[in-house]
């Protein structure tokens, strides 16, 4: 007779192999679950239907990623594996079928009964769901699946590159593959952006931080928890003791960076109010342990693992963009405009980052291009010594604000390195270019501070350092306001002089909203005149980057259909291609517009009357207030409709 425990067996062998008995971090559990959560769910999930109790073979947890389970299903006959209505299920169908039928099925079945378990977790969980079939290793069947929570339907769940996944692998490579997949990935980032708006209320409300010092918190915080001892212990302290300890700890980590004592000292600076912050050491009656536990909590269980897995995410940038949205100021007060993060992942590819690239960004912020760029340059690396060459040597940045070099600071240690290679100060100032020209970057990246009413800082005046500060034949990108493109400036004269103007792309006019600044990318060579480069710049009308404006959550790919738009830009850019309506190449010099919508063919066959007519009335307008009023048509739709001869 067939024997399940024999398949169990295997399956607990696997996981032996895998350490997951014994780990400190990953919970395995067999028929049953401590967890609230999971009990609860748990309660009406009966295979035989009812209310009975349903009871997995193995249900695996872990702390550091809260919101996922693994859930294991074995049957012993090969037989049994998976029923014919799998890949009807995989495709959204079957999945409430006549109830009697499906009680036969998923009490005969692996795979069946295992989404039957995962459907119910989903609720409250990103379930990992595996199938496991046969008596011995040999002649197994093993199949893994992922139910994002709160979704229809599993899927099958591959590698990051596409692969499928063969056997049990550890409880860290699972979270990753999943993690990826762009549904959890999504949600994950939906939630905590959440958490972010929750958190910003607490602050205000609770621990009466100011605007400033909101996102210290956040980055001192994620820095005190990689300490272990910390983590550990941050929740047996009072609330003095906690408080003390926390400026300790962020003291220590800084520390142990190999870097100069000054750049310490301007690091840990910032940190230092909140250190002593009257309410955040104390306790209350609806906070006994005092408003710094509970930020340190929630952040503990709410970011960090989500930080520890998405290395490429900006998260104390997210944040700080996210207060950004509840200050009571302009935002644009300082020229602050936070690049997004799909645009900083766009400059990565569009720079061709890799593992022997050195990228300078002049105008850091909180470090988002830095951590795209080395995110980029880690996927051609294979060997640890290339990687730690990476974070040592191949990120360098300048940040004027104090408060700004903190957070992009802590966001290069929560990393693991790059740090050492961050500049505070001017970006114009004769030491700090000195010493950003002696790394010999062959990359540079720069989002510079917008509206700034002195000539000597107009953002041509950032893109040119940025690219005297490059070695010959480097790549520059910039994201500038498209006035830049627009108006005949001296500066784009003295950048030519030096520099070759590579491409300019007209990004989504709504690219920073809720900031209302219409942007462009421009890409350069260094240090190769434009007139001795003599090659036409190429121009692509980048409007639609797939991302909708949504309530509370401002613009997001909520079709997911970024990553197929912005495959398809880069391929254009590298390989100069023309489409109509798309992309044109143009000889252009100082004196000429440098944008797409000047030089692109437009079909006229597909302008209809009513478009015709109110693009006339709208540039009327314009002219007579110096503005577009209309909602529906922008000045760049005005010009491509009227034409040359306006």
């Amino acid at each position: 007779m067939s024997n399940e425990r024999k398949t169990e067996n295997i399956v607990r062998d696997a996981l032996t192999k895998n350490g997951y008995y014994g780990s400190v971090s990953v919970l395995v559990e067999e028929q049953k679950s401590n967890i609230e959560d999971v009990k609860s769910l748990m309660k009406s999930a009966s295979k035989s239907g009812g209310t009975g109790i349903g009871a997995p073979e193995f249900i695996i947890s872990s702390p550091y990623a809260p919101d996922f389970l693994i859930v294991i299903e074995c049957k012993a006959n090969v037989k049994d594996h998976k029923s014919s209505s799998i890949d009807a299920i995989l495709n959204g169908a079957l999945i409430d079928e006549v109830e009697d039928v499906k009680i036969k099925r998923v009490k005969r079945f692996a795979v069946d009964g295992v989404f039957h378990y995962a459907k119910a977790l989903s609720k409250k969980f990103n379930v990992i769901a595996i199938g496991i079939s046969g008596e011995t290793k040999k002649q197994a069947l093993l199949d893994t699946y992922l139910w994002p929570k709160g979704g229809d339907k599993p899927k099958v769940l591959c590698s990051k590159d596409g692969a499928s996944l063969n056997g049990i692998i550890s409880w860290t490579d699972y979270i990753e593959h999943a993690t990826f997949d762009p549904t959890v990935q999504k949600l994950r980032f939906d939630e905590l952006m959440d958490f972010a708006s929750e958190l910003h209320d607490f602050m205000r409300d609770h621990a009466k931080l100011t605007e400033s010092e909101k996102p210290l918190v956040v980055s001192g915080t994620l820095i005190a928890l990689r300490n272990n001892a910390f983590a550990a212990s941050y929740n047996v302290q009072t609330p003095a003791q906690l408080q003390k300890d926390w400026m300790r700890v962020i003291k220590e980590e800084i520390s142990a960076a190999s870097i100069p004592q000054a750049k310490k000292d301007n690091m840990a600076q910032p940190y230092s109010s909140i250190g002593v912050h009257p309410e955040l050491g104390k306790a209350s009656k609806a906070y006994p342990k005092g408003a710094l536990f509970e930020l340190i909590d929630r952040l503990n269980s709410k970011v960090w693992p989500f930080i520890s897995v998405y290395h490429d995410f900006d998260v104390v940038g997210q944040f700080y963009g996210e207060f950004l949205k509840y200050t009571g100021g302009d935002k644009k007060a300082l020229g602050i405009v936070l690049t997004p993060r799909h645009v900083t992942e766009l400059f990565a590819l569009l720079a061709n980052a890799n593992k022997t690239s050195k990228v300078l960004d002049i105008c850091a912020g909180t470090g988002g291009f830095l951590i795209s760029a080395m995110h980029r340059m880690f996927k051609s690396a294979t060997t640890e010594a290339e990687r730690t060459a990476i974070k040592s040597s191949g990120l360098v940045g300048v940040e004027q604000q104090p408060n700004m070099f903190a957070l992009a600071a802590s966001n290069m240690i929560l990393r693991g390195d790059g740090k050492a290679n961050l500049y505070q100060g001017s970006c114009f100032d004769d030491a700090i270019a000195k010493a950003i020209k002696a790394h010999q970057c062959d990359i540079g990246m720069v989002n510079p501070p917008y509206s700034q009413s002195d000539s000597d800082l107009h953002e041509l005046r950032f893109v040119k350092h940025m690219l005297d500060c490059l070695k010959e034949k480097g790549v520059g990108i910039a994201i500038v306001p498209m006035s830049c493109a627009l108006n005949a400036d001296s500066l784009r004269a003295e950048i030519l002089k030096e520099h070759t103007l590579e491409a300019v792309m007209s990004m989504p006019d709504q690219l920073f909203y809720p900031v209302g600044t219409v942007t462009c990318i421009m890409i350069f060579t260094a240090h190769i005149p434009h007139h001795v480069s003599n090659r036409k710049t190429w121009f692509g009308y980048w409007k639609n980057d797939g991302f909708v404006k949504t309530k509370n959550k401002g613009r997001i790919d909520q079709n997911l259909t970024w990553e197929s738009i912005r495959n398809r830009w880069v391929e254009a850019f590298r390989n100069r291609e023309v489409h109509p309506g798309e992309s044109v190449m143009m000889h252009v010099d100082a004196e000429m517009e440098w944008c797409a919508e000047a030089y692109m063919d437009t079909d006229y066959a597909l302008i209809q009357q009513q478009t015709y007519e109110a693009a006339v009335r709208d540039y009327a307008i314009y002219r007579m207030l110096g503005q577009t009023n209309s909602s529906n048509l922008e000045e760049s739709d005005v010009v491509e409709v009227i034409g040359d001869d306006k």
